[in-house]
């Protein structure tokens, strides 16, 4: 069974996926794994210079994750490239990483944009986590130094896109800082497919 914990930016879905790992679950961290892929393979540092611009990719051949986000989201056709070249490759990594992982029981996939991704078709339920707007705003511009202009592009990108059909389990996670999760995670671990 493979579950997937999204959320915006700030929501909290990285300490639910902390926990769950802790409890001694797989979880398949999105971001982490695309960051990897993307420093690991020249064909797409190619396509990103060529689609998207020439400074994402510095001359030692490392990514500009700098110039790269300053890029993309202020551009949306640029992040829909982005997007395109980058989930291709996280959705085959996740195939071969849940094939490996196969005898583990149930599996995790962390991802902040689940239906862009096309991730929706390939989980058995989601977990949604959420947190107020204000609340992610100050998590973020805590976490990575960002203005509160970064955040609320960043928040504002994520959330432009409303998938015609949600998955048909999804389950709500409150982080609002008040609602304790460990209860919550129990409460998920413990329901049965239908």
């Amino acid at each position: 069974m493979l579950t997937a914990i999204t959320g915006g930016i700030g929501s909290g879905k990285s300490i639910v996926s902390k926990i769950l790992a802790a409890m001694g679950y797989p979880v398949y961290d999105c971001d982490s794994r695309a960051k990897l892929l993307m420093d690991q393979d020249d064909q797409i540092k190619k396509v990103l210079c060529s689609e998207i611009h020439a400074d994402c990719v510095r001359t030692d051949g490392s990514i500009n994750r700098e110039r790269l986000s300053e890029i993309v989201f202020g551009d949306a056709g640029a992040l829909c490239r982005l997007n395109a070249i980058v989930h291709a490759a996280v959705r085959l990594d996740l195939k071969r990483w849940c094939g490996a992982n196969i005898g583990s029981g149930r599996l995790f996939v962390e991802t902040a944009i689940l239906y862009q991704s096309g991730l929706d078709v390939m989980v058995d339920d989601v977990w949604s986590v959420d947190a107020p707007a204000e609340l992610r705003i100050e998590r973020v511009m805590a976490r990575n130094s960002f203005s509160r202009q970064q955040v609320e592009a960043r928040i504002a990108s994520q959330d432009s896109y409303v998938p015609t059909i949600l998955h048909p389990r999804v389950f709500s996670i409150i982080n609002d800082g008040c609602i304790p999760l460990l209860p919550q995670i129990e409460n998920l671990l413990g329901q049965e497919m239908c």
